[in-house]
């Protein structure tokens, strides 16, 4: 029986398929988004965070939320006409998409949901997990969301700071 393939190899293919110039890069493992955007040579901006919501039963989407933002429930609610939304724990994260957390990308997911990407991914470079701990794609926003069929839209708000 051949070995499963690693989160960062059904990623990578998936990138390939897409089409779309990217560049991986590899770094140790970060603890933070801060320290993942030096890696990377970005701003904390252009980190996009992959997050797995749950509509329903079975029904799960990919929001793309620029790394100095959070998702705005309401925001998020009102573009899927939806009352509610949820985050699956980490077990059923993986389940759903193959990844877990801290990897999830939306490249090379075991089921290929849906994918909202906020609109500040367009327009600029980005880097996006692929599917392993300190490995990223950058590649072009623009070319990102095309590549995914996501639908751009204003679903985030500013990451909530405190001040010391």
């Amino acid at each position: 029986m051949d070995a499963p393939e690693s989160g960062e190899a059904r990623a990578v293919g998936a990138l390939e398929a897409a089409g779309i110039h990217y560049v991986l890069t590899r770094h140790d493992r970060v603890s933070s988004l801060a320290e993942a955007a030096a890696a990377r040579g970005l701003e904390p901006s252009g980190v996009i965070k992959t997050i797995v919501v749950r509509r329903g039963d079975d029904d799960y989407l990919f929001v793309l939320v620029p790394g100095d933002r959070t998702i705005s429930w309401p925001k998020l609610r009102t573009l899927l006409d939806v009352s509610r939304l949820s985050m699956p724990d980490a077990a059923v994260a993986l389940e759903v998409t193959g990844y877990e957390r801290g990897t999830i990308t939306p490249f090379g997911s075991t089921h290929p949901w849906p994918v909202v990407a906020d609109e500040r991914v367009v327009g600029r470079p980005v880097s996006i997990g692929a599917g392993a701990h300190g490995v990223a794609a950058t590649v072009g926003g623009d070319d990102l969301v095309a590549a995914l069929h996501a639908t751009v839209a204003d679903v985030t708000e500013p990451e909530a700071r405190i001040d010391d």
